[in-house]
């Protein structure tokens, strides 16, 4: 199909030196069928040198899951659960990026701008109007060209159903699939006087018409970009990881089944999983761009180019199963434990945060009945973990951030006295840092799914159990057992299994604040004591433990005893 707008050709980019500046070659598309690079970026000068740059800017160093951490959580799990599960699979699901034009997303840099194209600023209506008409244009012909017609949507509706009943009689070939429109808040600026007297921009909040772009990609599959009519032009790109990872496995020959978001079947689970574990970010960021340059050509006349973060990210682990029946099986008792036993300082040892006095936002468990079925939803700020089953097959645990900045990230940082240092540090916005995010999505999705293994393990051995209630002898010195009954012994379980300890063990000082009755003495005898029993490991070069697979256990039961059993059975007398 021809080219819907004529495109101007941008002139020189003034805040891009001319020799890192990528060349920019326009083409017009040839088909419906096959789509062509509208900007093909020099792979010398976009690719090496300015894509390099940023993911070494944002790409710092994280703690990277090898392969063999995956294979052993799997062991686990099939240990747990012998001969039930298909596969296991982590991949991205819904991730949410925004693009902002960093000239002129803020006040200062719109009246900036406007000034070096003589603009008044008192005219910064008059000069948006005309961009917005041809925005709408643009959409217009490009919506005719594909042989559509674009849908004004005057109430909430869920557009993509309304996406799966178009694509149910295209089929997935690559192009435009439907267009909607629809008048949402946008992003705007207000004239007004400062205080000393001089009139500037204030930013403002209004209404617009905003277009949502439904396409098939080749390579990233079904996304949308969603693009207001007013400046500063603050689009939205959405993909599905489900969908990316579906299109790689059929161009390598892997046979697979994807239902709505989940695979069912995949016939290399671990190659699929490889796959998975390596999204390019760089090609992500040429096809952003390439889709904003054909979408509204004429911001290139002004030599923008979009800067890209990550508004919301979701990260998906399934647990695929043979069998319905198996699933059901395992997921009621799942749900009733995740109802009764998991609190706050649990969900922030999941997201390897530790839970203090300095902690302002909100946090809770919900659970919800569904027609899709049943879930439970731990929240924590802007991060939520959940689980649900998709089909009674898949049993998925999905982290969900909504802010990247509440993960640490050790980085380069420059300070106000423009030193750079290597510390802890908020992680960026940015997309370069959705592989360290991957990282740590995971590590909650794990740490959440090995609790409630625990949890639910009906296999406990008793005789390791039994080894803990007995005294053992050390240097001609007896110490006592521990009692699972007993109030002082029921509160150190307790105090072990905070979240913060999970993560970076603990120290004398530490049980100090939470057992306010011990002195550092008796503490000190507690912890060799459960040294002794085999409860909890030195960690080493340090004067720090944390409790062993044992201690794990056995802390687990004694919580499970007192808010499984105890608790409910004396209320059944209480209330009978």
């Amino acid at each position: 199909m021809g080219t819907p707008c004529e495109v101007p050709v941008p002139r020189k980019v003034k805040c891009i030196s001319s020799s890192k500046a990528p060349r920019l070659q326009f083409r017009r598309w040839r088909s419906q069928n096959q789509i062509e690079l509208l900007v093909a970026y020099d792979a010398v000068h976009m690719g090496q040198e300015q894509v390099t740059s940023e993911r070494q800017q944002y790409g710092e160093e994280f703690h990277h899951h090898s392969r063999a951490d995956k294979n052993r959580w799997r062991e686990e799990l099939e240990q747990r659960f012998p001969g039930a599960i298909a596969g296991v699979l982590s991949c991205y699901d819904r991730v949410l990026l925004q693009g902002t034009l960093p000239g002129v997303c803020f006040a200062g840099g719109m009246e900036k701008f406007l000034r070096t194209q003589g603009i008044l600023l008192k005219d910064y209506t008059q000069w948006a109007l005309p961009l917005a008409g041809q925005l709408k244009a643009c959409a217009a012909s490009l919506a005719a060209e594909a042989g559509i017609s674009i849908e004004f949507l005057c109430k909430k509706v869920r557009k993509e159903n309304l996406v799966q009943e178009v694509l149910a009689q295209r089929g997935n070939h690559p192009g435009l699939v439907c267009v909607f429109s629809a008048l949402e808040r946008c992003d705007t600026y207000r004239l007004h006087k400062n205080r000393d007297g001089r009139w500037g921009l204030r930013p403002d909040s209004g209404k617009c018409l905003h277009y949502y772009f439904y396409f098939m990609d080749p390579r990233w599959g079904l996304c949308f970009l969603r693009v207001p009519t007013w400046a500063p032009f603050r689009v939205q790109f959405y993909l599905n990881g489900h969908n990316w990872l579906a299109g790689l496995l059929e161009r390598e020959k892997i046979g697979y089944r994807l239902l709505d978001n989940a695979f069912l079947h995949i016939a290399d689970w671990q190659r699929a999983q490889e796959i998975a574990d390596r999204m390019r970010i760089e090609e992500l960021h040429r096809d952003m761009d390439r889709w904003v340059a054909y979408f509204c050509p004429m911001l290139a006349a002004f030599g923008w180019r979009y800067h890209w973060s990550v508004n919301q990210a979701e990260y998906a682990t399934d647990v695929t199963f043979h069998s319905q029946k198996t699933l059901e099986s395992i997921y009621d008792p799942l749900i009733r434990l995740a109802i009764h036993t998991i609190r706050v300082e649990h969900v922030a040892t999941f997201l390897g945060k530790k839970l203090n006095t300095n902690f302002q936002n909100e946090a809770g468990n919900r659970f919800d009945v569904r027609l899709q079925g049943t879930r439970i939803k731990h929240r924590m700020g802007p991060v939520s973990i959940q689980m649900y089953d998709k089909f009674r097959l898949v049993l998925r645990m999905e982290t969900t951030v909504n802010d990247l900045t509440f993960f640490p990230h050790y980085r380069e940082v420059e300070q106000r006295d423009g030193q750079r240092v290597r510390k802890w540090a908020e992680m960026k916005k940015n997309i370069y840092s959705l592989p360290i995010l991957q990282e740590r999505l995971l590590a909650a999705n794990w740490r959440y799914l090995q609790f409630l293994c625990a949890l639910a393990d009906p296999t406990v051995d008793l005789r390791p159990l039994h080894r803990i209630t007995q005294p053992v002898q050390s240097s001609q010195r007896s110490y006592r057992g521990f009692n699972f009954f007993l109030a002082d012994d029921r509160s150190l379980f307790e105090t072990l299994l905070r979240g913060e300890f999970a993560i970076r063990g603990f120290a004398n000082k530490d049980l100090r604040r939470y057992l306010p009755g011990k002195s550092s003495g008796q503490l000190s005898r507690l912890i060799k004591c459960l040294r002794l029993h085999g409860m909890v490991q030195k960690i080493p070069r340090s004067y720090r433990y944390r409790l062993s697979s044992l201690g794990l256990g056995a802390t687990t039961l004694a919580c499970k005893l007192k808010d499984l059993v105890i608790l409910p059975e004396l209320a059944k007398f209480a209330h009978p």
